[in-house]
């Protein structure tokens, strides 16, 4: 059996840049370890699979599928970059007809459009509580002489975000073994917070670069909206 799979780089235009992930079609389910076998041969940071709903479905005239994330050592129930990396495969490769498309997963509904800046996500937002520096102390030691100027905990995604000095930027640190992606909208309510704004872009401080706009909405929400560059397109044999 052949799978149609793709590599996108999420939040730029160029490719090598951004956030890379694998997007594989299903167009049937696939058993849990066929998953975790793909997604590890792939060897991303995750791997995402988009699957239809029901036989008669297809690719091109539906608006809602089915996506799973897997990195190569579990899945994950949200995953940002490669949300953003289905949605192009649909919309630009397979050129979905639907202006709008519903992915059910695991963290609910999530809905990607298209629009003139990009591919605009709606996704959960994921609220910080500040965090006593002395309950981090070992983290904060391994930081060296990097200034730590504020923490802040997500305990709907158990991840740890940690402000340094402005002069180094920031920096997010797991509190469990999982991908880092699906912490990706806890900094959006932090900085809201902290700027007091709704709307911001983003840069990310990384060797790969890239860049979103966030706009957060009411009832929990968040626009996360970028582009993405298409740079491998194939078949997987299983």
């Amino acid at each position: 059996m052949q799978l149609p799979v793709f590599v996108v780089d999420a939040f730029t235009v160029e490719s090598f840049r951004g956030n890379p992930a694998a997007v594989c079609l299903l167009e049937n389910e696939l058993d849990e370890e066929t998953h975790q076998k793909i997604a590890r041969e792939m060897n991303l940071s995750e791997t995402a699979f988009i699957r239809k709903l029901h036989p008669t479905d297809n690719f091109t005239q539906s608006s809602c599928f089915g996506l799973r994330w897997f990195t190569p050592a579990t899945e994950v129930p949200l995953c940002g970059h490669a949300t953003l990396a289905s949605s192009a495969v649909l919309f630009h490769k397979i050129k979905n007809v639907n202006k709008s498309i519903t992915f059910l997963t695991l963290s609910g509904e999530l809905k990607a459009r298209q629009a003139d800046e990009g591919i605009v996500m709606d996704l959960p937002l994921y609220p910080t509580y500040p965090k006593a520096h002395e309950e981090v102390q070992d983290l904060i030691q391994v930081l060296g002489t990097v200034r730590v100027q504020d923490i802040h905990y997500s305990p709907d995604t158990r991840k740890l975000l940690v402000r340094l000095d402005d002069s180094y930027g920031r920096t997010e640190a797991p509190a469990t073994p999982q991908g880092l992606s699906q912490g990706e909208t806890s900094p959006d309510s932090y900085w809201s917070q902290q700027l007091g704004k709704k709307e911001m872009r983003a840069f990310q401080c990384s060797c790969r670069g890239g860049e979103m706009k966030i706009s957060l909405r009411d009832g929990g929400r968040v626009d996360i909206t970028g582009q993405t560059a298409l740079v491998l397109e194939g078949n997987l044999t299983i």
